[in-house]
C-alpha cells in the first residue's frame, strides 16, 4: 500500500493566522519587536483580550522572530498569564483573586475564598492567590487590578458588580513637590562633577548600609565592584517584592517614588552603570501606574542629563525576586535561576556587568549622603547600624511599616511601634524575616533584629517582614502555609527544590510528621537547591521541629 505523503510545499507546524496576526501587529504598533521586550509584548496581548490565545501566541511569535516553543513556554511560565489551548474555552473577562498567604490566611482568607466561589462562581473566576503585598490589611482581594483590603465578601460583590476594577492612586509626592523640597540638587551635583565619586563611595561604605531585599551586601561596597569591571555596565532595580509578609517597597512607592529614582541614578553615577532597568511586580498596578506618570515628568523636564530608565513589568512568579532570575525576566526569558559564578556584578542582564539593588536600598542613598553617614549609621541599637523597614502584619494592634532602628527587638518593636498584641491575643511566637526566615517562639522575642543576629537560631531577617503569631495560633499550621507557598512558586529548575517541597508539604500535612524524614529532606534541599528558594524553604519546617515541638505530639 501506498504511504501517503504531504503535498511538497505544505508548511510544518502550526500556521499563522491572518487575522491574528493583523491583532497584534496593531497592538504592538510601530514599536520595536526585540527579545527582551516578549514578557511586555505578552502583557500587552493579555491586557487587549483578557487572554493569551494559540493563534495570538503564534502570530507574536512570527513578528518577534522566535520560536513558538519559546514563546509558548515563557507565557506558561508565569501564573498571571491566562494560556487558552486551541479548542478550550476563554476565562471569565474577570478574575478576582484572594490572598491565601499567612497574614490573609490568619484573617480569614479561606472562608472569604469560600463565600467568593459560591456568590460568584457564575459570573468571575475566583482563586486563590499568592501574596499581594497588603498584609497589614489582611485579608486582601485584588477585583482585576483593585485591590480590597480587609476585604469581606460584600466589599468584593459590591466591586465587581460596580465595576471597580482598577487600582486607585492615593496621594504621593509628585515631580514638582519633590523638586521644590530639594530632590535632585544631589544628582545635579554629582553629575556636574562637583561630588567625588570615591566620597560617595566613601559614605556608603561608613553608612554601614546593606542591600535590604535580604541578601545584606554592603551597598557601597557592591558599587566598587561594579565599577571596577568593564563597561558598558547596567543597574537593576529589584521590586519583585512577592516574600509572604513584605510590603514596604510598595508603601515607599506610594509615598515617595522619586526618592527611589534618584537613589538609584546616584548609584547609577558612582558605578558607572548606562542605563537603569526597573523591574516591578504585576500585583503593583497602582505603583506602575505612579512610575509610568513620574517617569514621564522626570523626563519632560530633566533636573540634568540623566540616564536611560526601563520599567519592566513582572507577571506574578516569586521566583523573580531572585536577582539571576529577575535578570532572565527582563530579558524576556523564563525566570529561572542562573548557576554561579560567574555573579551578576560580572555577568548580568545582557551579558553586561549589573549593578541589581532592592528598591529600598537605593530609596536611602539622597539622605545618607546629605546627612552624612554617622547620621544613618548611628541610628541602630545594641551595636547595630541604621535603619530598619519592619514590615509587620499579624496579631497585633497597628501593623503597617515601620521605621524602627536596627538591632531592636521584637518586644520593643510591638510595644513602641504597634501599639501592642492585639486584644485577647498574646504573643506567642513570630517570623522575623518573611516566608523563608523561619519561625521564633516568644521566649527569643528579645533578640535583636538584624543581619547575622538570628542565625544562632536557624533564622534571618531577609527583607525584615515580621509576622506576629499568637496564642490562637499555631506554628505548624503556618509552616504548612508557607510549605505549600514554595511548592506552588518553586521554578522546577533543580530537583532538591521542585520535589523536595512537594515532598516536605505532604509529609507536613499527615496528622503526626516523620520528623527524621523531613530533617534529612530539609538538609538535602539546603545543600543542594540552585537558589535561596529551595535552600531557605526548610526553615520554617525545622523552627517547628526545634521551638514548638509540643505542637507535633
Amino acid at each position: 500500500m501506498e504511504r501517503s505523503r504531504k503535498r511538497l510545499g505544505t508548511l510544518k507546524g502550526r500556521q499563522v493566522d491572518v487575522g491574528a496576526l493583523a491583532r497584534v501587529r496593531r497592538l504592538l504598533g510601530n514599536g520595536p519587536r526585540r527579545r527582551d521586550l516578549l514578557i511586555e509584548h505578552l502583557h500587552g496581548i493579555q491586557d487587549a483580550f483578557g487572554h493569551l490565545s494559540a493563534a495570538h501566541l503564534a502570530a507574536l511569535a512570527s513578528e518577534m522572530g522566535l520560536p513558538m516553543a519559546e514563546v509558548f513556554e515563557v507565557a506558561t511560565f508565569y501564573h498571571h498569564f491566562d494560556v487558552v489551548k486551541e479548542g478550550s474555552k476563554a476565562p471569565p473577562s474577570l478574575t478576582v483573586r484572594v490572598c491565601d498567604s499567612l497574614s490573609c490566611e490568619m484573617a480569614g482568607a479561606g472562608t472569604l475564598l469560600g463565600k467568593l466561589q459560591d456568590t460568584l462562581g457564575t459570573e468571575v473566576r475566583v482563586v486563590p492567590a499568592p501574596c499581594v503585598g497588603r498584609c497589614a490589611a489582611a485579608p486582601v482581594a485584588v477585583v482585576h487590578r483593585n485591590p480590597i483590603e480587609q476585604a469581606t465578601a460584600e466589599k468584593v460583590i459590591k466591586a465587581v458588580r460596580s465595576d471597580r476594577t482598577e487600582c486607585a492612586i492615593r496621594d504621593y509626592i509628585g515631580y514638582e513637590q519633590y523638586r521644590n523640597e530639594g530632590g535632585y540638587r544631589l544628582l545635579s551635583r554629582c553629575l556636574r562633577g562637583r561630588v567625588e565619586r570615591e566620597a560617595i563611595f566613601m559614605t556608603m561604605e561608613q553608612s554601614g548600609l546593606r542591600g535590604l531585599g535580604g541578601a545584606g551586601f554592603p551597598a557601597g561596597k557592591k558599587w566598587r565592584l561594579v565599577w571596577s569591571e568593564t563597561a558598558p555596565r547596567l543597574l537593576a532595580i529589584n521590586i519583585d517584592e512577592g516574600e509572604p509578609g513584605t510590603f514596604k517597597d510598595r508603601y515607599f512607592l506610594e509615598h515617595d517614588p522619586h526618592r527611589l529614582l534618584e537613589g538609584a541614578m546616584i548609584a547609577a553615577w558612582a558605578a558607572g552603570c548606562s542605563e537603569i532597568y526597573v523591574y516591578l511586580r504585576d500585583e503593583y498596578a497602582g505603583c506602575r501606574t505612579i512610575l509610568h506618570h513620574e517617569l514621564a515628568a522626570l523626563e519632560r523636564s530633566p533636573p540634568c542629563a540623566i540616564p536611560p530608565i526601563h520599567l519592566r513589568r513582572g507577571a506574578g512568579a516569586y521566583i523573580c525576586g531572585e536577582e539571576s532570575a529577575m535578570i532572565e525576566s527582563i530579558e524576556g526569558k523564563r525566570g529561572m535561576p542562573r548557576l554561579r559564578p560567574p555573579f551578576v556584578a560580572q555577568v548580568g542582564l545582557f551579558g553586561r556587568p549589573t549593578l541589581e539593588h532592592n528598591m529600598e536600598t537605593c530609596y536611602w542613598v539622597r539622605d545618607i549622603i546629605e546627612k552624612g553617614a554617622h547620621w544613618f549609621s548611628g541610628q541602630g541599637r545594641r551595636g547595630r547600624k541604621g535603619l530598619r523597614s519592619f514590615s509587620v502584619s499579624g496579631r497585633v494592634n497597628r501593623p503597617g511599616v515601620h521605621i524602627a532602628p536596627a538591632g531592636i527587638t521584637l518586644n520593643e518593636l510591638i510595644d513602641e511601634y504597634c501599639d501592642g498584641m492585639l486584644s485577647g491575643h498574646s504573643l506567642y511566637g513570630y517570623l522575623p524575616g518573611g516566608a523563608s526566615g523561619g519561625i521564633l517562639p516568644a521566649s527569643l522575642a528579645n533578640v535583636p533584629l538584624d543581619f547575622d543576629t538570628l542565625a544562632p537560631y536557624g533564622c534571618f531577617i531577609g527583607s525584615a517582614a515580621v509576622v506576629v503569631l499568637s496564642d490562637q495560633d499555631r506554628a505548624r499550621d503556618a509552616a504548612l502555609n508557607l510549605m505549600r507557598f514554595f511548592q506552588h512558586e518553586s521554578c522546577g529548575q533543580c530537583t532538591p527544590c521542585r520535589v523536595g517541597t512537594a515532598k516536605a508539604l505532604k509529609l507536613m500535612e499527615a496528622e503526626q510528621w516523620d520528623t527524621a524524614l523531613l530533617e534529612e529532606l530539609s538538609r538535602v534541599m539546603a545543600d543542594a537547591s540552585i537558589c535561596g528558594l529551595g535552600q531557605a524553604a526548610p526553615n520554617p519546617v525545622l523552627s517547628v521541629i526545634n521551638y514548638f515541638s509540643d505542637e507535633l505530639q
